[in-house]
């Protein structure tokens, strides 16, 4: 009678006043042996009755974990791969169960990433990705989750679903192509994104996991233990350009949520170097060009931020997207701008960052016939230390390269007074304070400039600073004096 008792436990459990005198009677403890059994209807209605019973109750969800029902979920996953009834409850009881920390860790000891994979592999209902999407999500909130799905090849089944769906102009589709972005970005991030897929109204099991997740922006770097494998891997396998194909698809009437995930990908793919290069040579710098062609600012401040990342370290790339008389008056028509989307700091970042990364002088007369020299200079100033650096030091490389074609812009925007306050400044960080100085040893290289450093008594300041706690402050004061002074 075992059977038919879970089945009508399973029913019962369904109205929540019953709840609680299935719990006050111990079934929950009495059912869970019942996982054991090799009879698959068995397991379906104890599955059942188990997840109705248990779900939204935190206490009695962990109480599970405790005695081991992780295992015996794994096994059933394992053991009934093609059970559709079983694997559709043991997909829900894990959906339920892995937002649980307890839970992670109970499950990175077992092979369920094998398992999910090859479910996710084998899903054809919208339903049915839709909700191995949500397990995959939450268990990537786990270090060792991360890697294994990962080893179980994971990106590959992304990277196919993505081919597969990215034409398509379903609501359903977008939802999944969605998921997979976002997943994708879970892989390359150290903290994960939650899906914002919305799941249909379905029989709860063991937990409340079914509410909506937005996708939160993010700008860490990748998972430091996947960032030379699963990036990488992801990036020869094309993902690159099914993600591109799904901006250009998206990008000005479709699904805002998607494009956020497909941003953030790509993004944070663009970060390793031996991505850069395979991206710079499948010309993914032209289409994200063509892609900032769309009025919508958080398209165009992530898109910017993507192009930041090739060319860091990237001199080719630096050299031509300096050269893109296009590109560099976009940039500086947003240096003006004055809105809350922040893409006004990336486009100044980008025009920094390709300062420092190249080496040519057409680049630095570029920019600077752009008039985006202003801009830069106004970086310095900046309330966040690492753009005053990053403004600093591409200052510095091009007044290395090419002081006499910068040398009018400098005056104009009176870098020298700029760099005075920032030197006087008590508040201002020692490693600011560093590259300031050695920016302004590179302008004693004209004489112009140096007539207004002598004038705005500079050097009273420079004699200050060769008392200042930090060491590396100190030896480039005292260098710079040396400089001034005429001693070397």
């Amino acid at each position: 009678c075992a059977v038919k008792a879970a089945q009508v436990l399973s029913e019962i459990a369904k109205n929540e006043e019953m709840k609680k005198p299935c719990i006050e009677a111990d079934l929950v403890l009495t059912l869970i042996p019942l996982l054991e059994s090799t009879d698959q209807e068995m397991l379906l209605h104890a599955g059942r009755a188990i997840g109705r019973i248990c779900y939204d109750n935190r206490d009695l969800q962990e109480e599970l974990v405790k005695v081991g029902v992780i295992t015996s979920l794994v096994r059933i996953l394992t053991d009934y791969a093609e059970s559709e009834p079983l694997v559709h409850v043991d997909l829900l009881a894990l959906c339920n169960l892995a937002d649980l920390d307890t839970a992670k860790e109970a499950l990175s000891k077992t092979k369920v990433a094998e398992q999910l994979v090859k479910q996710l592999r084998r899903a054809e209902s919208h339903e049915r990705l839709e909700i191995v999407f949500e397990v995959l999500q939450a268990l990537a909130e786990n270090d060792a989750l991360k890697v294994q799905l990962v080893e179980a090849g994971v990106q590959e089944v992304l990277s196919e679903i993505l081919l597969r769906l990215q034409g398509s102009s379903q609501a359903e589709d977008t939802c999944i192509l969605k998921a997979a972005s976002d997943l994708i970005v879970s892989l390359l991030l150290g903290e994960p994104i939650r899906s914002s897929v919305t799941i249909k109204a379905r029989q709860p099991l063991m937990g409340s996991a079914y509410s909506h997740f937005t996708t939160r922006e993010k700008s860490a770097l990748p998972f430091f233990g996947l960032k030379d494998g699963n990036c990488v891997r992801m990036v020869q396998l094309g993902v690159i350009h099914q993600l591109l194909d799904l901006l250009e698809k998206h990008v000005e009437s479709g699904d805002i949520s998607v494009q956020h995930a497909a941003l953030s990908a790509l993004r944070n793919l663009a970060i390793p170097v031996v991505n850069k290069v395979q991206m710079l040579e499948e010309g993914v710098a032209e289409r994200i060009q063509a892609l900032l062609r769309s009025e919508m600012p958080p398209a165009q401040f992530k898109l910017l931020g993507t192009l930041r990342m090739l060319a860091d370290g990237q001199a080719d790339a630096a050299e031509i997207l300096g050269q893109d008389p296009t590109l560099l008056n976009r940039l500086v028509q947003w240096c003006n701008a004055n809105d809350p989307t922040g893409i006004c700091g990336e486009a100044n970042r980008l025009l920094a960052s390709i300062l420092r990364h190249n080496r040519s002088q057409e680049v630095v007369k570029a920019i600077q016939e752009a008039q985006g020299v202003k801009h830069l200079v106004s970086m310095t100033t900046s309330e966040h230390a690492a753009m005053q650096n990053e403004a600093l030091n591409a200052l510095a490389i091009a007044s290395t390269i090419d002081l006499g074609t910068l040398e009018e812009s400098f005056k104009e925007s009176q870098l020298v007074q700029s760099l005075h306050k920032i030197l006087q400044d008590d508040n201002t960080s020692p490693e600011v304070k560093y590259n300031s100085i050695g920016l302004l040893c590179s302008l004693l290289n004209s004489g112009d400039l140096r007539q207004e450093i002598e004038e705005d008594k500079i050097k009273e300041t420079l004699e200050q600073l060769c008392s200042h706690s930090n060491a590396n402050v100190v030896k480039e004061a005292v260098t710079t004096l040396q400089v001034l002074r005429g001693e070397t």
